[in-house]
């Protein structure tokens, strides 16, 4: 078994239950020399056109922890803005931002991060956006959030826990269940302030982001106006 698959079943067992994870078989033939080919490619140095020596340095990182994932994220902080993309190109400068950690009562330490519209317009809503897995609540979403914001809403985003830049081990999911009452505590404490409270509260997910906002909703039915949802990660009937 590979040393991190032995690492997630050692603390999956250790929580519960043991349960067994197991390396899939070992490909062979044609599909041996295509999977062969992939991990060599994989293990390439990852070349960035254009790119400083100490931006080279800050993505060859390992970030499996929030403490280099955050080091990464300010280092290229100030090249976003010059990529030549429609969501970095549009600028809202009078959109007033805010970035927090706060530490929730499971002891974990969440990012979250608000856009608002410009001082002295009236806020029609508030936004909660439930980022997909692969996606944190920052990045391409930030362009997004401006341009919503821009329109008169409140929009907040959070990472999860394993996520950008809140804390753990980066993409790991213990639970499904548990990743969506971080975001129901988190999401509480801000509809809970004074300036949101009073709002209309809209849960917007994307992808896995989708499946979180739906069981955010269905657990707190009473709780929200409405959910939107962006090629979300469900299935119906």
């Amino acid at each position: 078994m590979p040393p991190h698959m032995a690492a997630i079943s050692h603390r999956i067992a250790g929580s519960g239950p043991r349960v067994a994870v197991v390396a899939p078989p070992r490909p062979r033939g044609r599909a041996a020399v295509v999977a062969g080919a992939a991990a060599k490619g994989a293990h390439r140095e990852r070349t960035l056109e254009g790119a400083s020596d100490d931006l080279r340095a800050a993505a060859a990182q390992c970030l499996d922890w929030a403490p280099a994932r955050r080091r990464v994220r300010a280092a290229f902080a100030p090249v976003l803005p010059t990529l030549d993309h429609c969501l970095f190109k549009m600028a809202h400068n009078e959109i007033q931002m805010e970035e927090n950690y706060e530490t929730n009562s499971k002891g974990v330490e969440i990012f979250w991060k608000s856009w608002l519209p410009r001082e002295g317009t009236a806020t029609k809503a508030a936004l909660f956006f439930c980022h997909g897995y692969g996606d944190t609540c920052t990045f391409f979403f930030e362009g997004i959030a401006k341009r919503i914001a821009a329109a008169g809403y409140a929009v907040y985003a959070m990472d999860y826990p394993g996520f950008g830049m809140s804390y753990g081990l980066h993409g790991y999911i213990a639970s499904f269940d548990g990743m969506v009452d971080h975001v129901i505590e988190q999401y509480a404490r801000i509809r809970g302030m004074k300036e949101v409270c009073e709002l209309p509260h809209f849960l917007l997910g994307q992808s896995m982001g989708g499946a979180v906002a739906l069981k955010v909703h269905l657990k707190q039915q009473q709780e929200w106006d409405g959910v939107l949802l962006v090629a979300p990660m469900c299935k119906g009937n």
